[in-house]
This record gives C-alpha cells, sequence and structure tokens, in this order.
C-alpha cells in the first residue's frame, strides 16, 4: 500500500465542511423554485375531539390564497394512510390494532398538532392569516397521555378496534424455564426503570418542496430526509398510490434525521397534491413549535426487570416486563424499540441460560412514537447494565469482575445468544480491560476523596454494551469523466456524519484515485437505481461494501483497456495500488499504466467504458460494542449533577476515519447524557397539551454540560463484511445512558439510594437525598 494520507483509517479532514462552514450548505430551506407559493398547516389544539365540521369559505377568499387542502379532498383523491412498517400482534394472536392515521385528520383528532388542513398562498404570511380565519367545529373528548391510564378499567376507548387501549403486545423467550432458574437462583433483584419521552430535536427542521410537471405528469419532491428511495416508494406506492416512477425524489444536505427522518410525513403529500392543484412549486418549512408538536416521539415507557444469579455472581436468569405507549397511532416503526430491537440486544453480550421478555404497548393522546438515535438499542443496554450493576452491588462483587464472569468470550463463537442472535467477531474482555485502563478506575478513590474535600458527591459508574447494525442490500455507481475524476453514487443519505469523505477513502484505498478527484453524490433516485438510506449505523458497513463491488466491476474492466493500451493480453494484467495510487501491471514485461490514464482512454461520446453500477447484499449485520466509564460529581445543596470525567473504549472494527468516528461517537454522547440529565417531553395530563414545546421548556445538552472525553478502539474486524467494519451512529447514545445512570446511583448509594428516574434534574436529585436523610 505504501503512504497512507487519504485512504482508509486515515483522520481525513472532512471534504464537506468547506462548504458548511462558509454558508454554502444546501438545506432544504435554501431551496427555491421560481414562481413558488408557500404552505402551512393547521393544527389540532386539542388531544382527542370529533370533527364536527371545517369551514374554509371565508379563508378561501381571503387576500393571496391559492388552495385549501382538507381530509375530504384527501378522500376524494384515494390517498392512503400512514401504517405500521411491524408485523406486530396482540395478546390474543390478532393482528396489530388497526388505526389509520389519515394524513389530514377526517372525523377525529387524537393528539395535538395532528393536521387537519393545509393552506397555500402567495405569501407566508398571507397563509397564516388565512389559516387563523379556518373555522374547526371540534367536539372534544376526554384525553389519556400515559399507558398507565390507557389501561384502567374506566379509560376512554381511542379506538374500537383496541380493546383496553392495547395496541400491540409481544413476547419472547421460555417462560417456564425462567422461573425455574429464578426458583434455583442464590439471589434475585428487581429494579424499576423509566424511560423519559424525548424527541429528535433535529439542528434542521422538517421541510420540503414539491413541484409537480403536467407535460410529464410527474412529481418532484425535495426534502430533508434519511433516505430518498425509500422516501419515493413510501410516499408513491403507500399513500399517493401511484407509480414510484412519477415521484422524484431528491435528498440534499440534511441537519440531522437520528431515525425521526426516516418516515413519510403528511405535509410532504400536502405539498405534492397543493402544487398538482396550483400549477406551481409549493414550498413548507416547519417551524420549532411545529417540530416538537408533530415530530415523532420515543423511548417513553417503564420497565421492571429481574435478574436471578448465583454466589459466585453467574447468572441464571432474566426477566424483563416493558409497558409503553405508541402514541396515537401505530406508524413506522414506533413499537420497534420497545420490541425486536430491545429484544434483540438485551443482555446478548452476557452468558443468559434462559430469560423471558414481555412488552405491552397502549394508545395514548400524544404524538406517535418512531424510532430515536439507537432504537432499541439505549433502552436493552439501559435494562441490562443496571441489573448487573445492582447485581455486582448485592454481592459485594467489583463491577467489571462480575461481567467478566458472565461475558461471551471469544472462544465460544460464533455464539448464540439466548434471543437467537449469533455472536461473533467481538472480544468484551479486551476492551473491557483497555477501558479500565484508560479511565484509570483503580484511581477512582483518589478521585472521590478529592471531591469530597471540596463538599461534593463522587461516583463512578461502568456500562457495556452490544448492538447489531442494521444491513439489507445496497447500491451504488460510478461514473468517470473525460479527465479521469470519479462520481460515485450511493444509496445511503448522510445526515451529518461526514459519508464523502469517509466514502471517497474507501474509493482511494481501492481503486487509488486521488482523493480531490472522487465526488460522492447521494440522495437523488434519478441518479441511482435503489438505495436504502441511513439508518441502523449501517452506512459505514453497506455503503463500503456496494461501492467495492462497483470497484472490483471497474478493475476488471479495466484489465481490458490497460491490455489493449500495454500491448497484452486482460489475463496478464494485475492491478495493484501503490503510495495511493492505482496502476495496471503486466505481470512478465512489468510495463504499466496508471488507472487515471485507463480510465481517460476509456472515454467515449456516450461515456466511459468503465462506468459501472452494482450491488452489495450483506452477509448479516455488523456487531458494534464497547465499554463507557462516567464519573460524575453532585452538589449536596443543590442536586446538580456534573459529568466530571468520561471515557470509552469502542471495538468498531476497522475504523475508517478516526476523527469522523471519534465525531460520531462524542455525537451520541451528548444525545445519551441528555436524556439522562436533561431532556423530557411533557404532557398536561388532563389537557393532553404539550408543555414542552419550545427550547425555553425543553432542555437540550450544551458544550458546558459535557466534558473532554478519553477515546480508544480495539480493531476486531466484523466477519460479515469484506472491510471489517462494524457501524458506529448510534454507539454513544447506547452506552451513555447506563453508564452515566450507574454514576449518579454510586454517589448516592450510601444513602441507600438504587433507583432514580430520567431525567436526573437537580430537583429530583436534592429529592433523593432529602428523602434518604
Amino acid at each position: 500500500m505504501g503512504i497512507q494520507k487519504f485512504g482508509i483509517g486515515q483522520a481525513v479532514r472532512r471534504k464537506e465542511d468547506d462548504r458548511f462552514l462558509t454558508g454554502r450548505g444546501n438545506y432544504i430551506d435554501d431551496i427555491n423554485k421560481p414562481d413558488q407559493a408557500y404552505l402551512l398547516i393547521l393544527r389540532s389544539p386539542h388531544a382527542h375531539a370529533r370533527i364536527l365540521s371545517v369551514d374554509t369559505d371565508m379563508a378561501k377568499d381571503m387576500e393571496g390564497v391559492l388552495a385549501i387542502i382538507t381530509g375530504q379532498d384527501f378522500e376524494e383523491a384515494g390517498y392512503g394512510h400512514l401504517s405500521c412498517a411491524m408485523p406486530m400482534t396482540r395478546r390474543d394472536g390478532s393482528p396489530l390494532a388497526t388505526s389509520h392515521e389519515w394524513l389530514l385528520a377526517r372525523d377525529t383528532v387524537r393528539y395535538v398538532g395532528q393536521p387537519v388542513a393545509g393552506v397555500i398562498a402567495e405569501t407566508k404570511a398571507q397563509a397564516q392569516e388565512a389559516l387563523d380565519s379556518i373555522f374547526v367545529d371540534y367536539d372534544i373528548l376526554e384525553a389519556i397521555t400515559t399507558p398507565e391510564a390507557a389501561k384502567a378499567a374506566d379509560a376512554p376507548q381511542l379506538w374500537e378496534t383496541a380493546p383496553g387501549n392495547e395496541s400491540a403486545y409481544w413476547e419472547k423467550g421460555d417462560k417456564d424455564a425462567t422461573d425455574r432458574a429464578f426458583a434455583e437462583a442464590d439471589h434475585t433483584i428487581k429494579v424499576q426503570l423509566n424511560q423519559n419521552r424525548i424527541t429528535s430535536a433535529t439542528m434542521e427542521p422538517r421541510g420540503a418542496v414539491a413541484s409537480y410537471d403536467d407535460t410529464q405528469d410527474r412529481y418532484e419532491l425535495y426534502v430533508s430526509c434519511q433516505g430518498a428511495h425509500n422516501m419515493q416508494q413510501g410516499i408513491a406506492r403507500e399513500l399517493m398510490k401511484i407509480d414510484p416512477a412519477k415521484l422524484h425524489v431528491i435528498s440534499p444536505d440534511v441537519g440531522g434525521g437520528f431515525g425521526m427522518k426516516a418516515a413519510a410525513f403528511p405535509e410532504y403529500v400536502v405539498a405534492l397534491h397543493g402544487a398538482r392543484q396550483i400549477g406551481r412549486p409549493v414550498k413548507w418549512i416547519a417551524d420549532r413549535s411545529e417540530s416538537f408538536l408533530s415530530d415523532s416521539h420515543s423511548r417513553y415507557s417503564s420497565t421492571t426487570g429481574e435478574l436471578a444469579f448465583d454466589n459466585d455472581g453467574t447468572i441464571r436468569g432474566l426477566r424483563v416486563y416493558t409497558t409503553a405507549t405508541v402514541g396515537a397511532y401505530n406508524t413506522g416503526y414506533g413499537p420497534l424499540q420497545f420490541t425486536f430491537a430491545e429484544g434483540r440486544w438485551i443482555a446478548s453480550a452476557y452468558k443468559i441460560p434462559a430469560a423471558h421478555l414481555v412488552s405491552e404497548m397502549y394508545f395514548t393522546n400524544t404524538a406517535p412514537m418512531n424510532a430515536y438515535r439507537g432504537a432499541g438499542r439505549p433502552e436493552a443496554a439501559y435494562v441490562t447494565e443496571r441489573l448487573v450493576d445492582v447485581a455486582a452491588r448485592t454481592l459485594g462483587m467489583d463491577q467489571a469482575a462480575f461481567r467478566r464472569r458472565n461475558f461471551v468470550t471469544p472462544d465460544m463463537m460464533p455464539h448464540k445468544a439466548w434471543n437467537g442472535l449469533d455472536v461473533h467477531s467481538s472480544d468484551f474482555d479486551q476492551v473491557l480491560t483497555k477501558a479500565l485502563e484508560m479511565s484509570d478506575w483503580d484511581g477512582f478513590t483518589a478521585r472521590k476523596q478529592d471531591s469530597e474535600a471540596r463538599g461534593l458527591r463522587r461516583g463512578i459508574g461502568l456500562a457495556y454494551y452490544f448492538e447489531t447494525a442494521a444491513a439489507g442490500v445496497e447500491g451504488a455507481r460510478v461514473a468517470f469523466t473525460a479527465d479521469g475524476k470519479a462520481k460515485v453514487y450511493v444509496g445511503t443519505q448522510s445526515n451529518g456524519q461526514g459519508h464523502e469523505t469517509v466514502f471517497a477513502q474507501v474509493v482511494v484505498d481501492q481503486l487509488g484515485l486521488d482523493f480531490d478527484d472522487i465526488e460522492i453524490v447521494q440522495g437523488d433516485t434519478d441518479l441511482l437505481a435503489r438505495g436504502n438510506g441511513t439508518g441502523g449505523s449501517r452506512s459505514a458497513q453497506m455503503a463500503s461494501g456496494s461501492i467495492r463491488v462497483v470497484g472490483e466491476t471497474v478493475i476488471e474492466k479495466g484489465r481490458g483497456v490497460a491490455a489493449e493500451i500495454l500491448q497484452s493480453v486482460p489475463e496478464k494484467v494485475a492491478f495493484e495500488t501503490q503510495d495511493e495510487v492505482g496502476t495496471f501491471v503486466v505481470a512478465d514485461s512489468g510495463a504499466s499504466v496508471t488507472l487515471k490514464d485507463v480510465i481517460q482512454h476509456a472515454a467515449t461520446p456516450q461515456g466511459n467504458a468503465l462506468d459501472s453500477d452494482g450491488v452489495y447484499k450483506a452477509q448479516g449485520g455488523s456487531e458494534p460494542n464497547g465499554c463507557h466509564i462516567c464519573e460524575v460529581e453532585i452538589d449536596p445543596e443543590t442536586g446538580k449533577v456534573a459529568i466530571a470525567r468520561y471515557t470509552v473504549v469502542d471495538d468498531f472494527g476497522t475504523v475508517l476515519n478516526p476523527a469522523i468516528v471519534d465525531g460520531q461517537v462524542l455525537g451520541g454522547l451528548a444525545q445519551g447524557i441528555g436524556q439522562v440529565l436533561l431532556e423530557e417531553c411533557v404532557y398536561d395530563p388532563d389537557s393532553g397539551q404539550l408543555l414542552t414545546g419550545s427550547f425555553s421548556d425543553y432542555a437540550m445538552p450544551r458544550a458546558d454540560d459535557l466534558v473532554m472525553t478519553e477515546l480508544g478502539y480495539c480493531e476486531i474486524k466484523d466477519e460479515s463484511n469484506p472491510l471489517g467494519v462494524k457501524g458506529c451512529g448510534e454507539a454513544g447514545t447506547t452506552g451513555a445512558l447506563p453508564a452515566t445512570v450507574n454514576a449518579i446511583v454510586d454517589a448516592l448509594s450510601d444513602l441507600g439510594v438504587q433507583e432514580l428516574e430520567m431525567p436526573a434534574t437537580p430537583q429530583k436529585i436534592w429529592a433523593l437525598m432529602q428523602k434518604a436523610r
């Protein structure tokens, strides 16, 4: 390979940052079309109400108003409804409760912020004035906002199809074997845990710019999302009932997605419908209050976890019972995080002889739930590592020693976990050992004494996480210019992760082209036949895999062209990269020609003979894992928790770009710590009104809430993909929840505190200390 500057493993500075930092990013609000109009959405002010009538007569005659769109219009158009992507059942085995979320409410609204109508006008001000003039006659109904209220005997029924408001019921494991394990174990413990309701709060809110070409009978949609192809399929097939080829979707720069932007939302269809109706482009950008009301929420649940173990620390059995809400509707991946996802990752790094998991999900008059960074991974790590921590304390056993006793070890791999997951390509003890060393675990006592001397409580928390990244199928294509430059089209979608840099590094590593001659193109359904976007930490594995498949085709085609140039035959031509320069070499003569020269030679008026496309199908998902060690200081006078020290060691397999991976971990940490200490969506329990509708009420983590973090890596290659990479996008969030809470509990352990409720605000921590005293 020779000298490496831009290939795999190099901390190359992100090439996209030049345009971001100089104001040349191309986000949805930067997209403007000639003669465009503006869309605003009328939203329900009530959590639960019947719609008796919608009077638009005054609004439609106001100055500048071009169209008013209601649920009746969409019903006449034959549009579909938002649906659930999960194959769930209920307690009796019947299918998931039917809960049609129409794109614009028809007869009933079931959460504050639900779209009721759309107004399109020449200006936003005119659209707002007309919006305020629409009169909706509501018959207000009783609202319920928590799963506990939803399953009460006298609770109002939100859906006739869901007796007791039960949305779904899920069960996994062997109940009888687990019951036996608990009966036979030396010790059993139980913990009560909560997941606070949070929202994505993306830097860039949702938005869309829609157009319609009547000469082609074709729509165009610019949208901030996590995958243009998935958005095209979802909107065209499921919602508008049209051929996907009639919808061109472009997703330019995206300012954060975190799972929320993977879904299609009603506003996008309202904009498309309106563009066709008025014959002009239509633009809609959510304001921040709209985002809090109508973006999907996540996490909110309560869990009882139980662990059975023997005197020597050997785990015998695990029980987990979760009660959660899907919100007002079963849509998207709402039930995923409480069922298949959480069940896939709970305790998978440990030898668990028997386990039994149950999840009950209920409808409430709140925003629909969906995936948020981690999507079941943080929930799984949280219950696992809280149980493991309490078990170690019960025995008076070192936290690391308890985990080591129960880890799946490399000599056991591939190992079939209790839930059927194949655990492979990992060395949990190696990662744990490095984390303990980097964190100076043995020096904690001295640091605690120093904190106490300053009047502060100090605690240390350890957590190990294990997860799998999403996989599947991914496409890619490369087209070469006459001067030897490459345009590489990928089906994943950067939401800020640095894909343009990392994927160019993969090309440099394989083909030896100049880093600056490689352009990564994404987010356009007309430029690539298939793609599955970003989500589930899949992009590094899947996009690099598809790029490698295409690169192999380029090399094979290039042999023929090189043989012609070098007056040889393809069978004698080999390809190699040296000092990041790709070269074809004739074996017997040593004659050579660079790939760039071959590309230029292969140029034709119709394109380039080396242009190639391909599809990569993964053998399975990669398995990132790692260890978080958090130290906190607590002010006993105020209850304020401060992160004092934080160490993370991850096994991400082959690290493609250390600087970018560092950024992914740190961003995930901020979101995980933010959930533990600060963030929470709160509904009024009586009215169902959202009380945290702005950043004045919803506390986001800031720089001074965090600390400089020690990051380390153990690069154990994953056997499931050619480069040995493991996804890193969600790992920071996954480990942060249990590590931070374990540290807070440790700081309060001498007061007898074993449980706390997130977010661990100063008020809650102060109250815990007062109660213990």
